[in-house]
């Protein structure tokens, strides 16, 4: 199981410049051949940004496929969660975006973190890009 990041799924709402194998990838956890997760925190911080860029077609039509996902299920985060995350935060010299993930990360026992962000390599869950899932 997978923790998807913020990063990837922007990647593709914006039609950033590795937007293709973030597709590929999401289109894997859509069909049910792999399995991830994704925080709410995510959810919330994409609506957060495609409603600063005036982006809400696009933002209604993300939520909407999000229960198309097979292989996907949405981890609502405690403050619990949130608590943990800020001595994770402090620990990992984390910002608490990368906290709140990582923390969820551990908790869930994923296999990895699949993200684009740096921040999050050298801890104890490992970071894979979308092409190097396996």
């Amino acid at each position: 199981m997978y923790l998807v990041d913020t990063n990837i799924f922007l990647e593709v709402l914006l039609s950033e410049d590795r937007k293709e194998e973030c597709k590929r990838f999401l289109g894997l956890l859509r069909d049910g051949k792999k399995s991830g997760i994704v925080t709410d925190f995510t959810i919330h911080s994409i609506i957060v940004i495609m409603d600063h860029l005036g982006r809400l077609r696009e933002l209604k039509t993300f939520l909407r496929s999000l229960f198309a996902y097979k292989g996907l299920h949405v981890y609502f985060t405690t403050v619990g969660d949130e608590i943990k995350a800020v001595d994770i935060a402090v620990k990992e010299d984390l910002d608490m975006d990368n906290a709140i993930q990582y923390s969820v990360a551990l908790s869930m026992k994923v296999d990895a973190i699949v993200s684009f962000d740096k921040h999050f390599d050298g801890l104890r869950v490992p970071r894979l890009e979308p092409p190097n899932v396996t």
